[in-house]
């Protein structure tokens, strides 16, 4: 009989509510994974696609799985066991990680358990100067804003696009971060500063002290000013929102400029931008444990940190859940493991 574990699982596609705590086998490693002990996971827009069953899809982009599953990517732990062929890790060692993503993107990549199985390749050494909280906070948001802004880091195919992402030099540059507050954004902002650029962040109001402490510039505040109405000649939008009419992002792009989407979809602008000279590009982020451990350095050494905007315990997922489809996030929504 197989060793049992806590985990919130999936039993139906749904809300909030169908967010289960309950008894799970507890999961073994293979050849080339570390069985991590989790302190902390944090939400991300995927987790919420995927608890809802990614409705928002065409019906034959939807997932087909088999339940139960456990949703999840980001974990900050120890590491309880490794195998045999596994090197640079230990029992007792603090890691984080964005376990299988976009591998496990429509079945779940188990982060919301207890204990949770990680490709090596995946893992870095928690960074120490930071708690399990913040490092679980940093995986997919920061490995996101890293290949954006800094390094792709693979060369998977693009699938939002038939050319690769290729970020832009930002030194001396105008960037502007629409959704600067949100769990990408307030990492974007971070990066681009610390890249030398001049950064416009846009949030609504209740931000503004935030944006001013992670270096911005400059701040908009959406709810009164919009920001294509009051910026010109920026050299890089980066949009981490998405929806509707993102093409307004055009008109205040220099000639020579580009905008980045985080979440392209929707976007109808192509052939305006072509006839201005901009670049418009997205990416979708993959799980690195060597760029991680890279990015994590600037969270040892306080040149980026990870903002919480809450914490609910692990068994309360569907409260965090709840919270994230309110909205109004400020930087990332945290689930702490009680019996680490």
């Amino acid at each position: 009989m197989s060793e049992l574990m806590k985990a919130v699982r999936l039993h139906a596609f749904g809300g909030p509510e169908v967010l289960t705590y309950e008894d799970a086998p507890k999961p073994t490693i293979a050849s080339g994974e570390v069985l991590v002990r989790v302190h902390a996971a944090s939400l991300n827009p995927p987790d919420l696609y995927l608890r809802d069953g990614y409705r928002a899809l065409p019906p034959e982009w939807r997932p087909d799985p088999v339940f139960p599953l456990i949703i999840g990517t980001d974990v900050s732990g120890t590491v309880e066991a490794v195998a045999d062929d596994v090197t640079g890790f230990a029992p007792g060692d603090a890691v984080f990680s964005m376990v299988r993503f976009p591998a496990d993107l429509m079945k779940g990549s188990g982060a919301y358990a207890e204990f949770v199985p990680v490709a090596a390749s995946e893992l870095a050494h928690k960074p120490v100067a930071v708690d399990h909280a913040q490092a679980a906070g940093a995986p997919m948001s920061l490995l996101t804003a890293w290949q954006f802004l800094i390094e792709v880091g693979h060369d998977a195919p693009n699938p939002f696009q038939p050319y690769p992402h290729q970020p832009v030099l930002l030194a001396g540059k105008t960037v502007v971060v629409n959704g600067a507050s949100g769990g990408v954004g307030h990492l974007l902002v971070q990066l681009a500063k610390w890249q030398g650029a001049r950064v416009i962040a846009v949030a609504s109001a209740k931000n503004e002290a935030l944006m001013q402490q992670l270096g911005a510039d400059q701040f908009i505040d959406y709810t009164r000013q919009a920001a294509d109405e009051s910026v010109c000649d920026a050299d890089l939008v980066v949009d981490a929102v998405g929806g509707v009419n993102m093409e307004r992002f055009l008109r205040i792009l220099k000639p020579g400029g580009a905008l980045f989407l985080v979440n392209p979809l929707g976007f109808a602008g192509h052939e305006q931008a072509r006839a201005q000279g901009i670049t418009v590009s997205s990416t979708q982020v993959r799980s690195n444990g060597p760029q991680l451990a890279e990015a994590g350095r600037l969270l040892e050494d306080g040149t980026v940190r990870v903002v919480l905007d809450s914490s609910y315990p692990l068994e309360e997922a569907w409260r965090a859940h709840g919270r994230a489809m309110q909205g109004s996030i400020q930087g990332k929504i945290v689930l702490t493991v009680r019996s680490a």
